[in-house]
């Protein structure tokens, strides 16, 4: 992730928690950023040098009114407008969960599993990645039947993998080294 995106998501998580709003403006801002995402137009237009600020702005203030998105929002869409760093946004927007998580002692976790996970299974596993982190975790879930069987957690850049793929592959390169 980009430093520079770091600065500008610390600086709105700043704004958003002093003015007890970070889940508000969380919302509007993977909002705003999936606009951006969904529409090639809109995001040329919000990021080429060819189009003046004044009409960028506009078409910024405008969408803004029709999400019914806050007015800390749009202050920060206008200096990342002003900054020229549009581009960013998503990287922005990516760092801002981020701070907004480390803030409440959340970590986020991706499980990918061959099978659907039980409540039970999901609880337990929830306890253990919690017990490892030392914080408060969050899970996401996907499936894989790829993997045979077992799973696979990330946690940022941590990887476990229990799945019996991994280990057959494992199995398969230690006997033909052998």
């Amino acid at each position: 992730m980009s430093t520079l995106a770091d600065h500008y998501a610390e600086a709105l998580a700043e704004v958003a928690l002093a003015q007890d709003a970070a889940v508000q403006i969380r919302q509007e801002l993977a909002d705003f950023s999936a606009l951006l995402r969904e529409s090639p137009e809109l995001r040329i237009l919000l990021t080429s040098p060819a189009v003046p600020r004044t009409g960028k702005q506009g078409l910024v203030e405008t969408l803004v009114k029709r999400m019914g998105a806050s007015q800390t929002l749009r202050n920060f869409l206008f200096v990342v407008l002003d900054r020229r760093r549009m581009a960013l946004l998503t990287e922005i927007q990516l760092a801002f969960d981020t701070q907004i998580d480390k803030h409440r002692g959340i970590t986020r976790a991706e499980v990918t599993s061959a099978g659907e996970l039980n409540d039970t299974e999901k609880a337990r596993l929830r306890a253990v990645l919690e017990q490892i982190s030392g914080r408060s975790v969050e899970t996401e879930y996907r499936l894989d039947p790829a993997l045979i069987a077992g799973a696979v957690v990330r946690i940022g850049s941590t990887i476990y993998d229990g799945s019996v793929r991994t280990q057959l592959e494992r199995l398969r390169f230690r006997l033909a080294t052998h």
